[in-house]
């Protein structure tokens, strides 16, 4: 009666085997002997630990038949290595802000119009708060001279010998005055400052928008 093989104990035999024929022919495994770095000048340092030279150079780690295991990285390829991901990484943002632009006006506006109604609103608003500026500064302005006709009967404002001296409120009205028109007069620079940051934001909405839209 014939012999009957079970293949399913025979095959892990033989792939067992076939590694270990596989593993006989590539020899040990490399493991890691020497440490290798060239100095600034082009000298060479060799050890069978890092050398003392190689501090803070690219060190080449070489297995026992002066292979190139690994390189340990330098001070200065680390920095170029960090400049390169923090470009890297800044490109990346800024090509995400600009997708994130494009899909905000697509999603925002249908039309040019609309961007423009939305920009005449925005200056709008800031037209009647600079007014409003304005009228503020004028006001503090006829303050400001009826404050100076008042001192100038003190000294010493005034040169006569039996002017009396300037009140404390006096001063102090005149202080607060002349500072908050310095405050309004900020804040009118400001305003034309944001009225021209929102005209360019819109007219580069507007180019964008008409690119994305295909419009001429």
């Amino acid at each position: 009666m014939p012999k009957i093989v079970r293949l399913s104990t025979l095959a892990p035999l033989a792939l067992l085997a076939s590694v270990q024929l596989v593993m006989a022919a590539q020899g040990p495994a490399s493991r890691e002997a020497f440490y290798r770095c060239r100095d600034a000048s082009g000298q060479i340092h060799y050890g069978d630990s890092k050398p003392p030279a190689c501090e803070g150079l690219d060190t080449e780690v070489l297995s026992e038949h002066g292979m190139v295991l690994r390189v340990i990285e330098g001070v200065a390829s680390r920095k170029a290595r960090e400049q390169r991901e923090a470009s890297e990484m800044s490109a990346r943002k800024e090509r995400d802000a600009r997708l994130q632009r494009d899909r905000m006006l697509i999603e925002t506006y249908l039309t040019v119009e609309d961007i423009e109604r939305l920009r005449d609103q925005r200056l709008d608003l800031l037209d009647s708060q600079y007014r409003v500026t304005e009228q503020n500064i004028s006001n503090l302005r006829e303050r400001q001279e009826r404050l100076a006709q008042q001192i100038a009967r003190f000294k010493p404002y005034n040169d006569k010998p039996n002017a009396p001296s300037l009140p404390d409120h006096l001063a102090e009205e005149m202080v607060t005055t002349v500072n908050s028109m310095r405050v309004y007069q900020e804040t009118l620079e400001k305003t034309r400052a944001e009225q021209a940051d929102i005209k360019a934001a819109f007219s580069a909405d507007i180019t964008r928008f008409k690119e994305l839209k295909g419009i001429k």
